[in-house]
């Protein structure tokens, strides 16, 4: 099953390691005999954490790049942690967009819905606060009939 990410950036502390172990539970689920692909664009936060939750399971990750400035764009402390799993991808495809920008993000978000058969999306429900948001992600992937599965701790802070 080819898995996509979105999700919320700024997701740390117990937040995280409640949304870590949701993601390994369910991506265990997911598993029907094939291999897990996920699909990721690797930012801060949440896609890291799935990134290495699917490895941990044995399955493979395929990165989308949304600019050429990207790895820029990320918290200094996720930039070797990125560097790690973009070595480990077993596929990237690097987009056209020089500047990471909301539209080169939401571009990389779309690449990604192209070859998905699910989505997991960790959203606290509300609207999206740049374009491109997780909100928006989620909106395009029910628009293109993706099944969407919302993560969110009952107890989830942002921030």
């Amino acid at each position: 099953m080819r898995i996509a990410i979105t999700g919320h950036r700024d997701v740390h502390g117990a937040t995280m390691v409640d949304v870590d172990t949701a993601l390994r539970m369910l991506l265990a689920e997911f598993e029907d005999g094939e291999s897990t692909v996920g699909i990721t664009c690797l930012d801060d936060g949440v896609d890291q954490t799935f990134a290495r939750a699917v490895l941990d399971l044995g399955g493979a990750i395929e990165v989308i790049v949304p600019a050429a400035d990207y790895r820029k764009s990320l918290d200094e402390g996720n930039i070797l942690e990125y560097d790690r799993l973009l070595a480990l991808a077993s596929g990237v495809r690097e987009l056209d967009h020089r500047e990471s920008t909301p539209e080169a993000r939401m571009a990389a978000a779309l690449a990604m819905l192209e070859t998905a058969d699910h989505v997991l999306a960790v959203w606290d429900g509300g609207p999206a606060q740049v374009a491109g948001g997780t909100a928006d992600v989620v909106e395009a992937a029910k628009d293109r009939g993706l099944p969407v599965t919302v993560v969110w701790p009952d107890s989830g802070r942002r921030g």
